[in-house]
């Protein structure tokens, strides 16, 4: 895939991720909660905090999706933050069963984030590169 192909890739891919850290992780909540709220059903203050974040997160991947290029770091913020809650929450899952819905709900849809996005953005040199030619 040449780099014009992948920072295009990318840019839709920021543009999904914006949008459902933005306005589809509630609605996961509510329709598979043992998925997607980790303290039972309904509001609670972890979840309207965990909300906040991600809303947050979500729109600055849609203001990263017009020039990705320019916005390596939240990228790769992006992309490690995901690894890491991920694990945490495997690890919590797997250890108190009550959550192991979760590995196939939140957990999961971290590390495909996490992977589509490390996979689509240009190592530093590439990014450089195809800046240099834009």
């Amino acid at each position: 895939m040449n780099e014009n192909t992948r920072v295009n890739y990318l840019s839709k891919a920021l543009l999904l991720v914006g949008i459902i850290f933005v306005a589809g992780i509630y609605p996961l909540t509510i329709l598979w909660p043992s998925g997607w709220a980790w303290h039972g059903a309904g509001q609670d203050n972890y979840l309207q905090m965990i909300l906040g974040v991600y809303a947050t997160l979500g729109v600055f991947l849609i203001i990263a999706s017009r020039n990705p290029l320019e916005h390596l770091s939240l990228i790769w913020f992006t992309v490690w933050s995901s690894i890491v809650h991920g694990g945490i929450m495997a690890v919590q899952s797997i250890t108190n069963t009550h959550h192991i819905g979760h590995l196939w709900g939140d957990v999961l849809a971290l590390f495909v984030v996490a992977a589509v996005l490390a996979m689509l953005t240009p190592r530093s040199g590439a990014a450089e590169a195809h800046q240099a030619t834009a």
